[in-house]
C-alpha cells in the first residue's frame, strides 16, 4: 500500500480530534470515579443529553458558542441533582448500587428524549465560521476538527489548574485518596461529591455538543460511546485524569489509523489495546493497585 506522507498527516490529526473527543469523556468518568467511587453508567446518557440541550439552544438563539456554554452547565446541574437525590442515599452500601442505579437512569434519560425528539436522529449545522478547511501547510483539514482539537486542549489546562493549582483541587486530590481524613479536618466532603459529578457530567455533555456537528444527535449517540469511554478509562487506570488523556489520544489516533490499514478491524483496534494493556498492568497504564477493592 502506498500512502503519502499527507495523508498520513490527515489521518493523525483525524485521530487527535477523535481522541480529543474521548479524553472529554474519560476525563469525565475518572474524575467521578476517583472522588466518589461510583461506576458511572449514565455517562453516556449525559453525553447524549448534553447534545440535544445544546441542539435546542443553537437553534433558538442561533449561537454555537452559548449552547457551548449552557449544555455543559444545564447538564452538569442536572447531573448534581442526580447525585444528590438517587446517588448520595447509597454510598456505603456498595461499588454495584450506584452502578445498577446510572444504569436504569441511563435508559430512564434516553426514553424520556425519545418521547420528547422522537426516534430519529437529527442533524446539527457547523458553524458557519468553522466550516470550511485550514491549510495546514501540507494539507487541508476541516477547521471544526481543529477547533474541536483547541477546545479540548484549552479545558484540560483549565482542569489541570483548578485540580493542580487551586485549594479546591487539594480538597478533590485528598478525598479521592482518603475522604475520611478529608472529613476530620472539617470538609464537608459531600459538598465536594456534588460539585465533582457535576464537572464530570458537564464535560461528558460538551463532549456531546463538539461531536453534534460531526455525527448528528440521536437518543441512542450515548450508548456506543460510552463503551468507549470506559475502555479508555481502564486503559488509562481508574480515576486516573492523566491516564485518561493520553489512552484517549492513543486509542484515538490508532483508531484512525486503523482506517487506512486495516479498515475492518478499525472498531475491534481499542479493545485489542485494551487486552494487551491489561496483560501487562492490570490496573491500567497510570492507575493505582486496589482502587476497585
Amino acid at each position: 500500500m502506498n500512502l503519502s506522507f499527507d495523508l498520513l498527516a490527515l489521518q493523525l490529526f483525524t485521530g487527535l480530534a477523535l481522541g480529543a473527543i474521548y479524553i472529554l469523556l474519560a476525563v469525565g468518568l475518572s474524575l467521578i470515579f476517583g472522588m466518589l467511587t461510583v461506576v458511572n453508567f449514565a455517562h453516556g446518557a449525559f453525553y447524549m443529553l448534553g447534545a440535544y440541550v445544546g441542539l435546542l439552544v443553537y437553534r433558538y438563539t442561533g449561537s454555537f458558542w452559548l449552547s457551548m456554554l449552557l449544555a455543559p452547565v444545564m447538564t452538569g446541574l442536572f447531573g448534581m441533582i442526580c447525585e444528590r437525590w438517587l446517588i448520595r442515599p447509597l454510598y456505603g452500601r456498595g461499588i454495584d448500587y450506584p452502578l445498577l442505579l446510572t444504569f436504569g437512569l441511563a435508559y430512564m434519560m434516553v426514553e424520556g428524549v425519545r418521547m420528547v425528539f422522537g426516534k430519529s436522529g437529527i442533524p446539527f449545522d457547523t458553524p458557519e465560521l468553522l466550516q470550511g478547511a485550514t491549510n495546514l501547510g501540507f494539507a487541508d483539514f476541516p477547521t471544526y476538527r481543529l477547533f474541536v482539537i483547541g477546545v479540548v486542549a484549552v479545558i484540560l489546562l483549565a482542569l489541570w489548574l483548578l485540580i493542580e493549582k487551586t485549594s479546591f483541587g487539594l480538597i478533590v486530590r485528598a478525598g479521592a485518596r482518603d475522604p475520611v481524613i478529608v472529613r476530620v479536618l472539617g470538609i464537608d466532603v459531600s459538598r465536594v461529591w456534588l460539585i465533582v459529578f457535576g464537572v464530570g457530567t458537564g464535560l461528558a455533555a460538551l463532549a456531546g455538543v463538539l461531536s453534534a456537528p460531526l455525527q448528528g444527535v440521536a437518543p441512542e449517540m450515548g450508548t456506543a460511546v460510552l463503551i468507549v469511554a470506559f475502555v479508555v478509562t481502564v486503559v488509562g487506570g481508574m480515576g486516573s485524569l492523566t491516564g485518561a488523556i493520553v489512552a484517549g489520544l492513543i486509542i484515538g489516533v490508532v483508531e484512525s489509523m486503523a482506517v487506512l490499514f486495516f479498515p475492518e478491524a478499525a472498531q475491534v483496534s481499542m479493545f485489542v489495546i485494551m487486552a494487551a494493556v491489561l496483560l501487562v498492568r492490570p490496573q491500567g497504564l497510570f492507575g493505582r493497585p486496589g482502587l476497585m477493592a
